[in-house]
């Protein structure tokens, strides 16, 4: 039996997500709405097909990617995310996830990603060489984005979507001080001095 766990925080998107998967052949279908529901979900329920949000509550996807590596937990993931896949696809398939999927596409990409992961094959947006199109100063500036650890990345892509520092230690079981602690470091290391200036970076390379 065809058995699949949808890990978003949004019903909407879960379900819009099911009816894919129903028309696919899943016949059981598992929910969560946090990374930190994951592991024991999959434990529990051994589903063959994980579809994943990156920007959860408590745990992100990229944490939520890395303890199913370290676990050793056999089951093929589906990267399902607002993301845009510039910084965000190539720490996935490190990860081990065998597609990445945007939210912006029409749910036949989706569809299409299923069935290739179902099959054994990964599915994977053909990215364009942006260091040919980059002026010297933005390359610099991906650079010190692809430093950045995953919880990093997931921290500042909060703050890039304007998110106080209460709401993001809130969203992932944090204290209101460690991000403190992640936002001053951010800042050191992108070299910007306001939260103003945080929240532009992002923007212009397409974090959020």
């Amino acid at each position: 039996m065809k058995l699949a766990l949808i890990v978003d925080d949004h019903p909407v998107v879960r379900a819009a997500i099911r009816i894919v998967l129903q028309a696919e052949g899943f016949k059981q279908i598992y929910e969560a709405s946090e990374g930190n529901e994951v592991i024991s979900l999959i434990r529990e329920h051994k589903p063959q097909l994980v579809i994943l949000d990156l920007n959860l509550p408590v745990l992100g996807g990229l944490e939520v990617l890395a303890r199913i590596k370290a676990n050793d937990l056999h089951c093929r993931v589906l990267v399902f995310s607002t993301h845009e896949p510039m910084f965000y696809q190539e720490r996935c398939v490190r990860a081990g996830a065998m597609a990445y999927v945007t939210k912006t596409n029409q749910l036949e990409q989706l569809r299409n990603a299923i069935r290739a992961v179902v099959s054994g094959h990964t599915f994977f947006s053909a990215l364009p060489d942006h260091f040919s199109t980059l002026n010297a100063v933005q390359i610099t500036e991906k650079q010190m984005i692809e430093q950045l650890s995953d919880r990093e990345l997931s921290i500042f892509a909060q703050l890039g979507r304007g998110k106080s520092n209460k709401a993001i230690a809130e969203d992932m079981h944090l204290s209101h001080k460690t991000v403190s602690t992640y936002k001053t470091r951010l800042m050191k290391k992108l070299g910007v001095n306001s939260a103003v200036h945080l929240r532009d970076f992002a923007k212009r390379n397409h974090v959020i």
